[in-house]
């Protein structure tokens, strides 16, 4: 692992603060392979100065390699990495200036809170009397002014991981990358310090890239995310536009656990787009770029999905499994018309389920439904 502190030549000045205009980072057709695996594929992004952009995929998608390129932990093949202007491909990790938080905390054991947060500024030649100011403002800042004097082994495991947030943003470096650096904690601690992180992030005008495979967390934090598979970036969009317009199955699976619903394309209007399910329902979506007659997957996310009376609606089946799960209820409906028809997920309001064996319509708005082709089938 990497050290936290791979700190730049004192002589460099300290970055100024973004000011929320411009692209402080620009990545162009970055690749990385190891042996004959690639794990970066031509990756190409703008992140515009205040922006928190998320890289979101499962593990081996690329995200945290092409994190720690940008980082300079880890070198490119080909591509080019430029940060404020300047072309940082090939320099060193403590050149780029660039502030980095790990999911291990990777604090100093002898060293008070104050001193961690201070270690970069005393690396960089900082006065004492700035030191004092800004070590000051940012663990106020964080909520942790109480515990200056406190060393690790005497905060919690959300304490440290705020410690450690801090020496990142002392030196107030122009990009914070974050590696899963919520990873280790607990549910209720990760939702508090993400609320924390958003605000930091938004207070200072911060921009963050951010490393998860938590879809919930990547929705919460991000002002984009980058959804990464095999290498490349599938979609680069706002949290709203991937889960209410994917433009991948992938996507829509990913994000949103989406139902594909098999069946033909039977018709195009001015607005909507009719698919013939193979269930024998018909399914209207948003308008598609996919010709009649064309086999297709229409995706309906389990929380897009309305009970309605029997026979109406795309579907008809009988409710197979209810799900307490707090504020919501999962429910498994099988369509009517053969075993070999997949089930369909929905997801209610806690109070609204329906009874196990229980005979329901199953509708959509169209705004909700997307088509894709069903590219296995002969779509």
């Amino acid at each position: 692992m990497p050290d936290l502190n791979v700190m730049p030549d004192p002589s460099l000045t300290v970055p100024s603060m973004p000011t929320g205009t411009g692209k402080p980072l620009s990545v162009t057709r970055l690749r990385k392979t190891y042996g004959g695996v690639t794990a970066v594929d031509e990756v190409s992004m703008e992140i515009a100065a205040g922006e928190f952009v998320t890289f979101l995929g499962a593990s081996g998608s690329g995200k945290t390699t092409t994190l720690m390129m940008i980082a300079g932990f880890c070198e490119p093949d080909s591509g080019s990495i430029v940060v404020g202007g300047r072309d940082v491909t090939r320099l060193a990790p403590q050149k780029r200036g660039l502030g980095f938080v790990f999911q291990q905390y990777l604090l100093f054991p002898h060293m008070t809170v104050w001193d961690n947060v201070a270690f970069p500024l005393t690396l960089r030649g900082v006065s004492k009397a700035d030191q004092r100011r800004r070590v000051g403002e940012t663990l106020e800042m964080a909520g942790l002014s109480a515990m200056a004097r406190r060393r690790p082994r005497e905060l919690s495991g959300g304490q440290q991981q705020r410690v450690a947030l801090c020496r990142a943003l002392v030196y107030r470096p122009p990009v914070i990358l974050m590696d899963e650096p919520l990873g280790a904690l607990d549910k209720k601690l990760r939702d508090q310090l993400q609320t924390e992180i958003k605000r930091i992030q938004q207070e200072l005008g911060l921009t963050v890239i951010y490393v998860t495979h938590d879809q919930e967390e990547a929705l919460v934090l991000s002002d984009r995310i980058a959804v990464m598979r095999d290498g490349r970036i599938d979609q680069f969009d706002t949290p709203q536009e991937l889960f209410e317009r994917p433009r991948t199955p992938f996507v829509a699976d990913f994000l949103g656990a989406a139902n594909f619903l098999p069946g033909r394309l039977e018709a195009h209007t001015g607005e909507i787009t009719t698919v013939r399910l193979d269930s024998g329902g018909l399914i209207t979506a948003r308008p598609q770029a996919v010709p009649d007659g064309a086999r297709v997957r229409a995706a309906v996310q389990p929380g897009r999905l309305v009970l309605c009376p029997p026979d109406q609606g795309f579907c008809t089946g009988t409710v197979e499994t209810v799900t307490y799960v707090g504020t919501l209820v999962r429910v498994t409906v099988r369509p009517l018309g053969g075993a070999d028809t997949e089930p369909v997920r929905l997801e209610l309001p806690a109070g609204r389920a329906p009874s196990f064996g229980e005979r329901v319509g199953l509708t959509a708005d169209p705004a909700n439904v997307s088509v894709f082709p069903d590219t296995e089938n002969g779509g």
